[in-house]
């Protein structure tokens, strides 16, 4: 096939799902049945998708999804592509669509943020007044962002909760504009903030990847890309002016290679250029390194008088303790 005779399809609905379990096996089947892949989340409370396939396969997905009558509305944000962004498709059933496990639920139909549309949102950031929060997690955040958005210090969604209410003076008595990449995750936690007693809560309708779709705002003041957790990793916003912002995580320079950490019980998300993985041994830290299970290492097939040379040339020593 050409290329862009595939599509991406991220989307979202909370709805009130029956039997969510057996319609998330209902979905798996049909959606191999087509050849589709992806990873969907199904629960009581409605679906959070990203799915990728040959344009037929994905037009023949929105039109099995928008027959069901609690569906027939639902958006879907397209992206062209030259592959599948995905390896396999996997449809799970789950407590929540986004895992924020907020000891008092909240239904996001019945409490939430203003929704913006991409020039209201663009025109809201430029307020002097405003306070920009970024819902999503570090890594995803140093990849890209929007200009004078505030950097949560978290790793995992459930986590934001808590970082708020000890960082709560930066938003109480504000006008508050929350984004995150398809807008998911703003629709419940907009909700939370507004219970929590922030009353002026906004939030970019459809995410960044709307804004970034959106002909009148283009990615404007958008820094960096998107990240996003399929094989594409990341994906460019801005069709203004478009910068790197992210930095390698050894020497600084501008870099948008997202790699992991070879040591497996480590797994650390971490931006670094080709070069400096491996002069790095594709390591995060010396202990990872050097850890006997690094897979970055066992691809190379360095041999134990390689790794003493290529340790020694960035200042470390082959010393690891016993396992």
């Amino acid at each position: 096939m050409s290329n862009n005779d595939f599509q991406v399809l991220l989307y979202y609905k909370y709805v009130p799902i029956k039997d969510a379990e057996q319609f998330a096996k209902d979905e798996l089947q049909f959606c191999k049945s087509i050849g589709l892949k992806g990873r969907i989340l199904i629960s009581e409370e409605g679906i959070n998708g990203t799915v990728s396939g040959p344009v037929e396969v994905t037009k023949r997905y929105m039109d099995h999804m928008h027959a069901m009558p609690e569906f027939s509305d639902l958006w879907f944000k397209i992206n062209e592509a030259d592959d599948y962004a995905h390896k396999k498709m996997f449809v799970r059933y789950r407590k929540e669509i986004v895992s924020l496990n907020l000891e008092d639920d909240l239904n996001p139909n019945e409490l939430t943020g203003t929704h913006l549309d991409p020039a209201d949102f663009r025109e809201a950031m430029l307020d002097e007044d405003v306070v920009l929060l970024d819902t999503r997690n570090d890594y995803e955040y140093d990849l890209g962002h929007f200009k004078g958005a505030i950097r949560p210090d978290i790793r995992n969604f459930r986590e934001l909760p808590e970082w708020v209410r000890e960082n709560k003076e930066k938003f109480m008595d504000k006008k508050v504009l929350v984004y995150c990449t398809g807008g998911v995750r703003c629709e419940k936690f907009s909700g939370w903030m507004i219970r929590e007693g922030i009353e002026n809560v906004s939030q970019l309708n459809g995410g960044i990847e709307n804004y970034g779709q959106d002909d009148e705002t283009r990615g404007d003041l958008w820094e960096g890309k998107m990240y996003v957790f399929d094989e594409r990793i990341s994906v460019p916003i801005n069709r203004v002016d478009p910068s790197i912002v992210g930095k390698d995580y050894f020497d600084g320079s501008p870099c948008e290679r997202y790699v992991n950490c070879g040591n497996p019980e480590c797994n650390k998300q971490i931006l670094a250029s080709e070069e400096n993985q491996e002069k790095y041994l594709g390591g995060c830290t010396h202990d990872c390194r050097v850890h006997p299970r690094n897979r970055y290492v066992q691809a190379k097939g360095w041999s134990h008088d390689e790794i003493e040379a290529r340790l020694a040339a960035i200042g470390e020593k082959y010393e690891i303790e016993a396992k």
